[in-house]
């Protein structure tokens, strides 16, 4: 079974996310790195789509994502550079939402067919990152890997 996601704040300006999926590494990479597969699970809450994803996967070469509510008519977007790239170990991107940038290390580790990913999301100032986290982020990551999940058990 997969881990529930766990968020701490180990100083003033990063939260930590670590996620353990049922899955192996090449495969938890392979859905951060296409846009057809993070089409299917970056998400969040339900009633979510992505309309946009447009990924450049090198160092230097940007993201779009925009995500839209159909329901509620509500709509944003988010995007970044990719800093550092270490195949199916690491990537380093910056992270624009709105006014606010952050930069984001994940760094994936398999252990006997099952990755723990960890996400350290560094913010300019703690009030940066405590709003970050004051919008209930973790809740539609939660939901987001729910989805990954899926992915990987319709893989296996």
């Amino acid at each position: 079974m997969p881990e529930a996601l766990t968020a701490t704040m180990p100083n003033d300006t990063e939260i930590v996310v670590t996620r353990t999926f049922n899955a192996p590494r090449q495969l938890v990479w392979d859905a951060h790195t296409k846009p057809e597969l993070v089409q299917r699970w970056l998400l969040g809450p339900d009633g979510w789509t992505m309309p946009i994803c447009e990924v450049d996967f090198r160092v230097g070469g940007k993201y779009r994502y925009g995500w839209a509510n159909p329901s509620n008519g509500r709509a944003f977007e988010m995007g970044g550079v990719f800093k550092e790239i270490a195949p199916i170990e690491r990537i380093v991107h910056s992270e624009r939402f709105g006014e606010t940038e952050a930069l984001v290390t994940m760094v994936l580790a398999e252990t006997r067919g099952r990755t723990t990913m960890t996400l350290t999301i560094r913010y300019d100032s703690k009030q940066t990152r405590d709003a970050a986290f004051g919008t209930g982020m973790t809740t539609g990551m939660e939901r987001s890997y729910e989805r990954l999940d899926e992915m990987a058990a319709e893989a296996a």
